[in-house]
């Protein structure tokens, strides 16, 4: 046996106590950047609260004031550090923005913060295709006519599926049953102005654009104009809110989703709007105020 060099032994803890000390340093580091990361993660989370907060109060503003506090909310995400939820503040912003006409302005801002949220943080598809957050962006910049630029095969992918659903809506026929047991066939009002709406009682947006839809029913019905009004509920939840609202044009009832599912609907209210030749003029991926409603119903030739 080899004996032990003196020298081999005290270089062997001087080895050792360097990596020791390397260790410390490393484990020192990765403390320091944990807690960094922590109060990083609390002071956004600190900024995110209030905003939160304040987009659960929109729906009891003014239209104006509405306006004006949603375009804040836009810019005051857009500055947030980047965070998990960063992305999700901006997308519920968005779906909360297309309710009623805040102007153009603020759906712009509104738009250019999701997708510059999306750009500092890619979301995993879903496995039905692209997620939530790019098909929310894809609508406004479709239906809503906003500009964004955002390079993400999601996003592109997200357009495509709108465009495909257009084509889908343009083609669609069904034959419903009203409260009232009378039978409705879309390609049986060709020569009238047929306004299809997708609702449900539980729906506060839903509610809310009811009074406008019954009032324009009842101004434009002898220029020719049809609603149907399309729930997924049954007789006995929606005919008790039709008689409290006294709303007078034919409300439908599509208890296994089959016509909701050819029209892609994946959320309400949804307004599409055929003109007398049957051919889609208009439609609207949100509630609609009565003059939006009016615009809508011009493109199918009634004022």
């Amino acid at each position: 046996m080899t004996p032990h060099n003196p020298r081999d032994r005290r270089n062997k803890r001087i080895l050792g106590l360097v990596l020791v000390a390397l260790c410390a340093t490393v484990l020192i580091s990765i403390s320091l950047a944990k807690r960094r990361a922590q109060a990083s993660q609390r002071a956004a989370s600190s900024a995110e609260q209030p905003i939160a907060a304040q987009m659960r109060t929109l729906r009891s503003l003014a239209p104006d004031v509405r306006a004006r506090t949603t375009k804040q909310l836009a810019l005051q995400i857009r500055e947030l550090p980047l965070t998990a939820d960063k992305v999700t503040l901006a997308d519920n912003l968005a779906n909360l923005s297309t309710e009623g006409d805040l102007g153009q302005d603020t759906l712009q801002e509104v738009a250019a913060t999701l997708a510059e949220a999306l750009l500092q943080q890619s979301q995993p598809a879903s496995f039905t295709g692209p997620a939530p957050p790019y098909i929310e962006l894809a609508q406004l910049v479709r239906y809503e006519h906003v500009r964004v630029t955002l390079d993400d095969p999601q996003f592109s992918a997200a357009m495509a599926r709108l465009a495909a659903d257009d084509v889908s809506r343009q083609d669609a026929d069904f034959a419903l049953t009203d409260l009232q047991g009378k039978n409705w066939k879309l390609s049986d009002l060709r020569g009238k102005v047929a306004l299809v709406n997708f609702w449900a009682t539980w729906c506060p947006p839903c509610r809310s654009e009811m009074p406008d839809l019954d009032a324009l029913y009842q101004r434009f019905k002898s220029q020719g104009l049809v609603v149907l009004a399309i729930s997924n509920e049954d007789a006995a939840t929606v005919k008790p809110f039709v008689n409290k609202f006294k709303i007078t044009f034919p409300v439908l009832l599509d208890p296994g989703d089959s016509v909701n599912e050819q029209y892609k609907i994946s959320g309400i209210p949804k307004t599409f709007i055929y003109g007398r030749d049957g051919r889609l003029v208009a439609q609207a991926i949100d509630m609609r105020t009565s003059g939006q409603f009016q615009d809508m119903l011009a493109q199918a030739g009634l004022h």
